[in-house]
């Protein structure tokens, strides 16, 4: 057998876990307990050695360590508690509840006892008393002698606003900015073990406050944030537990938005573009007009962000930029008019921001008046000036067309008597139309009253105001023209036709007395020809013809008969040469005639008696040239 170690290691003092007062009561409090006013829970602490009953058993109160021996038959944990109600007792190993069974028992007094431990045993056993005002948790380590024993937990603490924060090694720690954490690293173990710590395992140096297995990281900030590792090492080995520090930063307004600067830049100057902000903006847009909203935030982790509208998540199909920091909406006419808002949500808390988006509308007006129409009399009105306006700026009247108008009533204004003013009648016409003449007109003074009748008054009141009008004025000063054309000149051309000879003429402007002018005075006046086709000499001929002769048969395939065709002077009636005659179609000469078969089957001659007179019966009606002259 081992004989029975009674080593306490190093842990003589325990981790609280609760916010109970520390308590130290006396047997007088513990006799008068029912009479004591509420109070939490508090667990005695014996600091002392562990009890040995015999060379098999071992009893011990929390705060201490047991080392197991090979010939160690039984541990026996005492838990007491005092406080108002009475507290209960619970127990848990290494952060889990203990499974009570034939080995491991739970008596009367709610000591716990291990009987016949094995190393399956070993680790850290808590025991937690609790009430209705709180509770208190004290440890105590049940090891082996050899390798060192860490109490570590796998929970994970998040610290969103308490100013401490203290943890079992091998937590997840989550925490705000600012805050005291204190990690604990529990450890048993004999030989005695020493304790290192380490962040992203790099040494911790001694300025860090380290002092009885625990670390404080005080005013944590983002530059603490890493993995933070409990080494306990002694002769028989060493074991390393790990704790992640994670700073965590409430999402908080930015005054300005890197992203929403880039967009804009390139989204054209027809896009509006507003932060939102915790009090709210407000951005009025144009119709048609696109707009940017941004969600200007920052926080550790980064915040998620969620797009309301109305305090509702927005369903309307809008494109989400700058991983959702902005929120584009292309056409602000699809989109209504309301609140905004950006939800930033993290680990360490939540922001809203939010903007109201206002849509200008088109609209007509006629707050303005035009200028009256008259000064005086009894005529003048002014119209309303119908404008469409955009959020009080005149615009398009184009931008309106599609809303109704409102009517224009023509307001009464100067309706006054006019002073007196010279009236003029139109000028008469000129006394000539060219080389001057004179032209007058009717001045009377008058004036126009506020009834509209016009009161004659002497030419003095008008003379007052201003000078008499002329009554008489020179007209058509410029002088008379006309045009003047040259006698025709020789007719020249071929003769391919008849008129299409030329010939020409000059033609100029002059004044009356023969002085010549420029042809633009005279542009007024119809301009005589320059040129024309004329008729020469030697185009007046023509082709004539004489009788056809008689035909040489009455009958068969053989006659013909001729004529005389000649060019001659229309005027002389003169042979001259053809070619004269040549620009005219040239007639016949010759041609068949009494193609027709003879009864006798003999041809006969033109002079025949009877075969003259058949042939003559046979003639065609435009040429009976064998019964006489044609």
């Amino acid at each position: 057998e081992y004989p029975l170690h009674r080593h306490v290691s190093g842990f003589t003092s325990s981790l609280r876990t609760s916010s109970a007062e520390a308590f130290h009561p006396t047997s007088v409090d513990l006799a008068n307990g029912l009479r004591r006013p509420h109070q939490k829970p508090a667990i005695l602490r014996k600091i002392s050695a562990a009890q040995q009953l015999s060379a098999s058993e071992v009893v011990t109160h929390l705060g201490q360590t047991v080392v197991l021996a090979s010939g160690t038959l039984s541990v026996l944990l005492h838990c007491e508690a005092v406080g108002n109600p009475k507290p209960s007792i619970s127990w848990a190993k290494n952060g889990e509840e203990v499974k009570y069974n034939d080995r491991i028992l739970l008596q009367p007094d709610d000591s716990l006892q291990i009987l016949a431990p094995v190393e399956a045993d070993v680790g850290f056993y808590a025991c937690n008393a609790s009430n209705a005002l709180g509770s208190d948790t004290v440890s105590i380590a049940v090891t082996l002698a050899g390798k060192p024993l860490i109490k570590a937990s796998r929970t994970t603490v998040i610290n969103k606003e308490s100013p401490a924060v203290t943890v079992d090694i091998g937590s997840t720690v989550k925490t705000i900015q600012r805050a005291n954490v204190t990690i604990s690293c529990q450890v048993a173990g004999v030989p005695e073990a020493e304790v290192t710590w380490f962040k992203n395992k790099v040494k911790l140096s001694s300025a860090h406050q380290l002092r009885d297995g625990l670390l404080l990281i005080a005013n944590v900030s983002l530059s603490d944030q890493g993995l933070y590792s409990c080494k306990a090492a002694n002769l028989r080995g060493e074991v390393t537990e790990s704790s992640q520090l994670l700073v965590l930063e409430p999402p908080q307004p930015l005054p300005h938005l890197e992203d929403l600067t880039a967009v804009l830049s390139s989204a054209g100057t027809s896009t509006h573009s507003v932060l939102t902000s915790p009090s709210g903006t407000k951005m009025t847009v144009s119709p048609g007009s696109s707009a940017l909203i941004g969600c200007a935030v920052d926080g550790h982790p980064t915040p998620n962000i969620t797009w309301l509208y109305a305090g509702e998540p927005l369903s309307l199909r809008h494109r989400l930029l700058a991983a959702g920091q902005i929120l584009q909406i292309l056409n602000v006419s699809d989109a209504p008019a309301g609140e905004f808002s950006c939800l930033a949500q993290n680990e360490a808390g939540s922001l809203t921001q939010k903007t109201s988006l206002a849509i200008q509308e088109f609209r007509w007006s006629v707050d303005k008046l035009m200028a009256c129409s008259t000064s005086c009399g009894h005529k003048g009105v002014q119209l309303p000036q119908l404008r469409c306006l955009l959020d009080g700026a005149e615009v398009n009247i184009s931008h309106c067309m599609d809303k109704p108008k409102p009517a224009l009533q023509p307001i009464a204004c100067n309706r006054r008597d006019c002073p007196s003013r010279w009236m003029v009648t139109s000028w008469s016409p000129c006394t000539r139309s060219c080389g001057g003449g004179i032209q007058v007109r009717r001045v009377t003074c008058q004036r126009l009253t506020a009834k509209g009748s016009s009161v004659p008054m002497s030419n003095e009141a008008c003379a007052q105001v201003s000078k008499r009008p002329v009554d008489t004025q020179n007209c058509n000063r410029q002088p008379c023209v006309e045009w003047v054309a040259s006698s025709w000149g020789q007719c020249n051309g071929p003769c391919i036709g008849p008129r299409l000879a030329v010939q020409h003429r000059q033609v100029f402007c002059q004044t009356k007395d023969g002085t010549s002018v420029s042809s633009d005075q005279c542009s007024a006046l119809p301009r005589p020809l320059s040129t024309q086709n004329c008729w020469t000499d030697v185009c007046g001929v023509h082709w004539r013809v004489s009788l056809w002769t008689v035909c040489t048969a009455t009958c068969g395939n053989y006659g013909f008969q001729s004529r005389r065709v000649d060019c001659v002077h229309v005027r002389t009636n003169k042979p001259v040469l053809e070619h004269h005659c040549s620009w005219r179609p040239r007639p016949v000469n010759w041609q068949r005639c009494n193609i027709t078969p003879c009864e006798n089957g003999t041809a006969l001659g033109g002079g025949g008696g009877s075969g003259a007179r058949g042939e003559e019966r046979r003639q065609s009606p435009s040429q009976k040239c064998n019964a006489g002259p044609c």
